[in-house]
């Protein structure tokens, strides 16, 4: 816990005096200078250009380029479910509160970044509450989704969040938000038939509709609602699915990121999230049919994505780019699987590595390291929003650790 407890007040630090604004890696069509160009914005490869360029440059040209730091909702859904777990972690461990505040000082963080995610909804004809990024999003030459065109991974993490908040302030108005995005994921996104069941899209427009960790994203935010409301519509497309996400896992316990031939990858950060949706799905149901996908699937991921002094892997096959997901999700996926006390070696390991080589003097964590060129830039989604509930995963676990040594 102590190696814990220095470097997340350190970053905690950064993203409050921050307010939790900040850069992201795809922001570049946010670039005043490139939308006041009309030949360059409705070009699709020069939007293209435009966002693989900011993404892959390690410096960053987003102040002379007026891309301007912005309130990312999927961020704010990681930065409020990491004040839940501090909650939750205090009210175990109360000597925790002198490094993160006490509960009712918690909870008004909790208080404040609900209402703001709220406020952050995605507006338009849609069924329920939904969520987006706040940026134009061109990914290849495949489809162009707009600033704010919600996403069945961002509505997942915030509707996820915000039911985690109404569990600590018994707000009504957090959960019945919540609670209406499964009607955004059932009648909103569109359905690819496969091996029996369908995988869930991307998002209500055309493109990127066969993403494994998606559908099963889709399928856990379900299983959410359920757990509230027993409607059984929810847990029936839930395990549609599942079923066929689980039909599209190799044998070996790999997935690939999705359908398509330029979708043929298979990296750690996304099979995590594939495996607490599993994880979640049955510990809200408690329908076991899945178990053997996701037991399989998680000796997998902890037998392929990390070398023995802690280093993480992006690729089965590859190492580099180090991506600051590639820690932080290990840390989310033991927790939500219920594995991290068994497997406290390798998470310690992991986050030592991760603290020495990914965290600046200032506190953020840095995007991605190479062979060559890194890129340090401070993405406050991408990174920050995602280690800080990465780290506050660690951190409750660790006091259910010291709560059981003190029993």
């Amino acid at each position: 816990m102590n190696k814990l407890i220095e470097p997340f007040i350190r970053l905690k630090t950064y993203c409050e005096k921050e307010n939790f604004k900040g850069w992201d890696p795809y922001d570049g069509l946010n670039s005043k200078i490139f939308q006041a160009i009309p030949f360059l914005r409705n070009s699709a490869i020069c939007r293209l250009v435009m966002i693989q360029g900011f993404k892959r440059s390690p410096i960053n040209f987003r102040k002379i380029a007026l891309v301007k730091k912005d309130y990312n909702a999927k961020g704010i859904g990681l930065f409020l479910g990491g004040y839940c777990n501090l909650y939750k972690a205090v009210s175990i461990n109360p000597e925790l509160s002198k490094h993160f505040g006490n509960l009712q000082e918690i909870k008004q963080r909790i208080v404040s970044l609900s209402n703001l995610l709220i406020d952050l909804q995605s507006k338009g004809n849609y069924h329920g509450a939904c969520w987006g990024y706040n940026f134009d999003w061109q990914a290849r030459r495949l489809f162009l989704f707009p600033a704010y065109t919600p996403t069945v991974v961002a509505t997942n993490f915030c509707a996820t969040a915000l039911c985690e908040a109404y569990e600590i302030t018994k707000n009504q108005r957090y959960l019945d938000c919540a609670l209406s995005s499964a009607l955004f994921v059932l009648h909103d996104l569109h359905r690819t038939p496969y091996k029996g069941g369908f995988l869930f899209s991307y998002s209500p427009l055309p493109g990127n509709d066969t993403v494994f960790n998606a559908s099963l994203l889709g399928s856990r935010l379900l299983a959410y609602c359920y757990s509230y409301t027993k409607n059984h519509d929810y847990i029936t497309a839930a395990k549609e699915s599942i079923k066929s996400c689980c039909a599209g896992q190799q044998e070996n316990g790999a997935w690939r990121y999705g359908m398509l031939n330029v979708q043929n990858w298979v990296d750690s950060f996304h099979t995590g999230y594939n495996l607490d949706a599993l994880a979640d799905y049955e510990r809200l149901t408690e329908d076991t049919s899945f178990s053997s996908y996701k037991d399989i699937g998680l000796k997998y991921y902890l037998a392929n994505f990390f070398e023995e002094d802690g280093q993480p892997k992006y690729y089965d096959n590859n190492t580099y780019p180090i991506d600051i997901h590639c820690p932080g999700q290990l840390l989310v996926t033991l927790s939500r699987t219920g594995k991290y006390k068994e497997n406290r070696k390798l998470a310690s390991k992991v986050i030592e590595w991760t603290i020495k080589n990914m965290q600046d003097k200032k506190g953020y964590f840095y995007y991605q390291l190479k062979p060559g060129w890194s890129s340090k830039i401070p993405y406050m989604r991408w990174s920050n929003a995602f280690m800080f509930n990465a780290l506050s995963y660690a951190i409750l676990e660790e006091s259910k650790v010291s709560q059981i040594s003190n029993s």
